[in-house]
């Protein structure tokens, strides 16, 4: 209204910044090793600074233009060969001062890591070691301290892998197409634990449930009798998408 003074607008000088954040892709490789019983990551040694000659998870940084997804199959060939994999976004780290270029570089700068996880077929998962020097295949349980908070990332992707057996179908998407229940179950196991189920109940639940179908053919593997070899049926496994499987 005329005759009153505007309302003065002030701006303080001690706003904080703004971060300037550059953006990582760091993928959390599985594979399960049946014939050893063994969850295995996939490792790395870099080959630069910081944290030089420590082995860490294979990763990079995002290019211009290149979506995050992009980004993670982009590192996952670049280490691996393989046709089955499953691949899915883990989780945003982005906390302060976990990667040390942020205190060597201008103020503000931070760096993100989207991680993703993948669980590949160990059979058939060829290393890829052109330009470098040290990937290998690594037991979970025995992994050393890793660069960055990468141990931090590994058990984070090692729960998510444990959970997602109890209401996704991502064992059948790394199995060969054919499998016995035996096959199955070592596979769990492996990634469970041996105490989970017995292998009498395991068995009973999985047939009663319906989404195995049973192709009539016998393999023969040592002492024993044959053992029928099955197939995963996706569509009778629609019904249970998302619900805890009990045999867990």
């Amino acid at each position: 209204m005329a005759g009153r003074n505007p309302k003065k607008i002030t701006y303080s000088l001690n706003q904080p910044l703004l971060a300037d954040f550059k953006v990582g892709v760091d993928n959390v490789i599985f594979s399960v090793d049946t014939a050893q019983n063994r969850l295995l990551v996939l490792l790395i040694m870099r080959q630069q600074e910081p944290f030089l000659n420590h082995w860490s998870l294979p990763g990079t940084l995002v290019r211009q233009g290149e979506s995050l997804e992009n980004a993670a199959y982009r590192i996952l060939a670049e280490k691996i060969r393989v046709k089955n994999l499953y691949l899915e976004q883990l989780y945003t780290f982005g906390g302060p001062h976990r990667d040390p270029r942020e205190d060597s570089e201008s103020y503000g700068v931070r760096y993100l890591s989207v991680s993703y996880f993948a669980l590949v077929r160990f059979e058939e998962a060829e290393l890829i070691a052109d330009g470098v020097s040290g990937i290998a295949w690594y037991p979970v349980k025995d992994v050393p301290q890793l660069a960055f908070d990468h141990n931090q990332l590994l058990a984070y992707g090692h729960q998510r892998l444990r959970n997602k057996l109890e209401y996704s179908p991502v064992a059948f998407e790394v199995l060969p197409e054919m499998f016995t229940l035996n096959d199955l179950y070592q596979f769990y196991t492996t990634i469970l634990g041996e105490n989970f189920a017995d292998y009498s109940n395991f068995r009973a639940r999985l047939l009663k449930l319906g989404f195995l179908f049973d192709t009539g053919i016998k393999v023969s593997r040592g002492a024993g009798r044959p053992a029928s070899l099955y197939k995963f049926d996706a569509d009778a496994f629609l019904p249970f998408k998302d619900k805890p499987l009990l045999f867990i």
